[in-house]
């Protein structure tokens, strides 16, 4: 097999994997086996950059940086539909289509996405570009950044049309959303206010590599085409979803074909109540004629079509009264305003505080203490305030001013020129701010201390027992059983959960130190890297940024993190506890297998796959999940697939027992 005919094998492998993972949510492999596909096939194409292809697999990771985005003309105009808010405007829209069209007209009822919209242009079945809404006429190209969504199709299958366009919207889950803004929280960044805008904005950045992770789903609703076989819009999207489009699915009501005003009030009203059972947003239901002859007849005014209208749902919004605005102290110092409201019932919940993001958002609202303000709940972490009843304001009310000093310490704030938010500069003295350190630093991700949780840690730094994570390991039992509601047991429940601390990996505690920007994954990734952190203290920003996925804001917060004696002073006294500040080498770790790419096939007496395909790594051999010119060997059990046996063969490939690859790492 040439290498061009290898590597076009595994791009149709992996694109039939991609959509049976994300689209029928019934994947054959796992996501490391998914991986090392994917990175087998990278590595042929950056061996044969002769066939390179922007729609392969590989170009879903991203990586490309696009500094200016193309602005292109739409084939054709993508227009806004007409709103309506009330359900007689609906029965208008119906009885004026009913007086043009003479014959029986079938409608479309679908969910109207929160996202953002785009739309798509394949040539002879591959994605060409994809275009924002621009003003309706032009838009700009980020077709980089689409090519990282998964459940938009780089290559179609089956009998598509030669060229044409295929419109839709891009939201963020709110799984996703809420994920992604717990994972700034951690990194001490702002949150995001929505998903819709968070997928707006997603959709704009200039590094692909960070679209690529962020969770950017789609829908893919209206078919442009100028040879499309369908007759009508219901059936066009039948055809799409055949040819490898995420669709609405009409098994879980997200489209439905109706012929009355009865059975699309009915839709209405089904999704009005319904729609907080999403695990995305919408913000309405759109309704349009099926047939595209009628399509055709009705037409178009300057600024939307004749067939169609968008029914908005009415914004889950509530008015109630401020009583006070409080302000929280987070852990980097980041100081976030929140309003205190009188308890108000909004979409199934009470409600009695909102957020105010920072100084600018109360300025903009022109906030006064006993507002009346109106509230809304959308994607967000807590509700927000989005208006103020400015007739219901009372005569005497004061503006609210912003605090000038740290409702924890009374240090004088400081605003960082180009963000938001105002900062506590007082690291070490805000009692804030050391609790939320320490909380992060015990937390699952980070040590993992069992016995001890939030309140445990503002009472004991309440107390005086501790102001830093290095305190922790200099706790006695008898201070903490003299502390009101310890027991013996919870007490050595804690000190054994302190103990166990000592043994976590050196990622995680670097994850717990709390550094600005640095989560999880980057610790990973420069603890892979720099192995210690005697390293990775002395690194200069040009050997931080050579570390995979390391930009400058995380290079100068390392840099800015460990030229503060005060943190130097904390990690040494954590070493001296025990804690772990070095990567540590795995117990039976050897290069045996180093250089050597193994295909695992069958049942073992001897392992399971999951434990020889680890031990296979263990040794420094690589997995790979299907057989080429390049893998070395075979270890095959009870039940090797024929086919992986025969291509084997063909290719020369040596095959193993469980007992042969014994002996190889022995």
């Amino acid at each position: 097999m040439t290498a061009e005919q290898e590597i076009n094998e595994l791009r149709k492998e992996l694109e039939r994997h991609n959509k049976l993972y994300y689209l029928e949510a019934q994947p054959e492999i796992s996501d490391y086996e998914f991986d090392q596909l994917l990175k087998q096939l990278e590595t042929l194409e950056n061996s044969h950059p002769e066939f390179f292809d922007p729609n392969s697999p590989t170009q879903r990771v991203g990586g490309g940086v696009t500094k200016n985005f193309e602005t292109i003309a739409h084939r054709s105009v993508m227009l806004s539909l007409s709103n309506s808010y009330n359900k007689e405007e609906i029965e208008d829209f119906i009885n004026r289509i009913k007086k043009t069209i003479e014959e029986p007209v079938e409608f479309v009822c679908e969910l109207k996405y929160d996202g953002a919209a785009i739309s798509i242009r394949y040539e002879n079945g591959q994605l060409k570009q994809a275009v924002t809404r621009g003003d309706g006429t032009k838009g700009d190209d980020i077709s980089t950044n689409v090519r990282t969504i998964r459940t938009i199709p780089l290559k179609l299958k089956g009998d598509y049309p030669s060229d044409f366009d295929i419109r839709g919207e891009i939201f963020m889950t709110l799984d996703g959303f809420a994920k992604l803004n717990s994972e700034r929280q951690e990194q001490g960044l702002e949150t995001f206010a929505n998903p819709r805008n968070s997928a707006a904005g997603t959709l704009k950045m200039q590094d692909s590599s960070i679209v690529a992770k962020r969770p950017l789903d789609s829908f893919l609703y209206f078919v442009l085409a100028k040879d499309n076989k369908a007759k009508t819009h219901y059936e066009s999207l039948v055809n799409a979803a055949s040819w490898g489009f995420k669709t609405p699915d009409p098994d879980k009501n997200y489209i439905k074909r109706v012929k009355s005003i009865e059975e699309i009030l009915e839709f209405i009203n089904y999704w009005d109540t319904k729609r907080h059972s999403l695990p995305f947003e919408i913000d309405g239901i759109v309704i349009k004629v099926n047939s595209f002859k009628q399509q055709e007849i009705l037409g178009y005014t300057a600024k939307s079509p004749r067939w169609a209208i968008a029914y908005k749902f009415k914004a889950e919004q509530a008015e109630t009264r401020l009583v006070k605005v409080t302000y929280q102290v987070g852990r980097t110092g980041a100081i976030t305003p929140v309003a205190n409201l009188k308890p108000v019932l909004l979409a199934g919940t009470t409600v009695k505080r909102a957020s105010l993001h920072n100084q600018d958002q109360i300025e903009k609202l022109d906030l006064h203490l006993g507002d009346f303000v109106y509230v809304e709940k959308g994607g967000e972490i807590i509700p927000k305030i989005v208006g103020v009843n400015i007739n219901a304001r009372p005569a005497d009310s004061e503006k609210i001013q912003f605090i000038t000093h740290c409702p924890d310490c009374n240090t004088q704030l400081t605003r960082i020129e180009g963000e938001a938010q105002h900062y506590c500069p007082n690291a070490t003295g805000c009692p804030a701010q050391v609790k939320g350190r320490i909380q992060h630093y015990i937390s699952r991700k980070a040590m993992n201390i069992d016995g001890i949780g939030s309140e445990t840690i503002d009472l004991f730094v309440d107390k005086g027992l501790i102001q830093n994570m290095a305190d922790l390991y200099e706790l006695r039992p008898d201070e903490i059983l003299s502390l009101e509601g310890f027991k013996e047991k919870s007490v050595q429940n804690i000190m054994e959960g302190i103990e166990q601390s000592k043994t976590v990996e050196f990622k995680n505690v670097l994850f717990g130190l709390g550094i600005r920007f640095v989560g999880a994954t980057v610790a990973s990734k420069l603890v892979k890297h720099f192995k210690s952190i005697d390293n990775l203290k002395s690194a200069s920003k040009e050997q931080l940024l050579e570390v995979d996925e390391i930009g400058e804001r995380i290079a100068d917060s390392v840099i800015l993190f460990f030229s503060d004696q005060a943190n130097v002073k904390l990690i040494e006294r954590l070493r001296l506890k025990g804690v772990q500040f070095e990567a540590n080498e795995i117990e039976g770790q050897t290069i045996r297998l180093e250089g050597l790419k193994f295909v695992v096939s069958g049942v073992f007496e001897s392992f399971s796959r999951d434990e020889l395909k680890q031990t296979i790594e263990l040794h420094g051999g690589k997995n790979v999940a299907s057989v080429s010119s390049k893998t070395d060997y075979i270890v095959a059990g009870d039940g090797m697939g024929p086919s992986k046996k025969a291509k084997a063969e063909k290719l020369g490939v040596k095959i193993i027992d469980e007992e042969e690859f014994k002996a190889l790492i022995e």
